[in-house]
């Protein structure tokens, strides 16, 4: 199965469109997790087991295993989600965008590496940064287009002119090119944000059925029944909607994994209620 199908599947199984993001920060840990000679794991591992039922896909972020040289907990943590929980795809977001020889190695370490379904791209240097990743068939490319940081607008909400000599917002020629130029293996996602309904809007009209990956609910305060009614594709579905710290923080205390479920179910239900 290729990812958008596995999504598909996981999203059906599950009743639910709910990504969690896995941005694990040490310092937030309870000391009881803190205190484990891999705690990153731990932690990760924790909240995994407590809304396995409850999502379509987990995405855990690239810099916060980085920055703390914990790239072998990164590993395990895909690892874990792969063998204990099959059905769920991982997206590693780690926002590549380089030439192709360079896009090349990031796409290795991606997906033979670390063993993830999909990887979010930066398209800002075209076609060459895409290709290494959306040849990989079975896997998927999600593909900036426009996101939920209050800065966005600044580039990506700029008017340019296209080859027809038509003009059009910068996310939008993005979105138009990821659907009809980049897509050839039908494994093309674009990540759409929450905080920003309305160019969200734009972009389902321009890619007809493809699948978002959205963020900005939870800590940056999207809305539900705007995100959900924007987004939805022609099959009620074609959004994965993505919370991470929302979700993995809702409590600082040894009941986080129970917090994380609540939060989970809450919002994977407010979504649902507005498909």
């Amino acid at each position: 199965m290729g990812f958008l199908d596995r999504v598909q599947a996981a999203m059906e199984k599950n009743n639910s469109l709910l990504c969690v993001g896995l941005d694990p920060s040490p310092e937030r840990f309870p000391a009881s997790i803190q205190a484990m000679e891999k705690p990153i794991f731990e932690f990760n591992k924790a909240i995994i087991d407590a809304t396995a039922d409850l999502v379509c896909s987990y995405k855990p972020q690239a810099a916060y295993y980085h920055a703390c040289g914990a790239e072998d907990q990164l590993a395990m943590t895909i690892d874990y989600i792969r063998t204990q929980y099959p059905d769920i795809p991982v997206i590693l977001d780690s926002k590549r965008g380089d030439i192709g020889s360079t896009a090349s190695q990031y796409a290795i370490e991606a997906f033979e590496r670390y063993q993830a379904d999909a990887v979010t791209v930066n398209p800002y240097m075209g076609v060459d940064t895409i290709e290494p990743f959306s040849s990989y068939a079975d896997k998927g490319t999600v593909v900036l287009c426009r996101t939920s940081n209050p800065g966005a607008a600044a580039i990506q909400n700029l008017s340019v002119q296209q080859a027809n000599g038509e003009s059009a917002m910068l996310y939008e020629v993005i979105a138009i090119m990821c659907r009809e130029q980049w897509n050839g293996n039908n494994n093309i996602l674009l990540v759409v944000g929450a905080t920003n309904p309305e160019e969200l809007k734009r972009i389902r009209e321009i890619t007809g059925d493809m699948t978002f990956l959205v963020p900005g609910l939870g800590a940056q305060g999207g809305d539900v029944e705007a995100t959900v009614k924007n987004g939805l594709n022609s099959k009620g579905k074609g959004i994965i909607v993505n919370s991470s710290r929302g979700i993995i923080y809702a409590s600082g205390g040894d009941d986080f994994a129970e917090a994380a479920r609540n939060a989970a179910i809450e919002l994977r239900d407010q979504v649902n209620q507005f498909r």
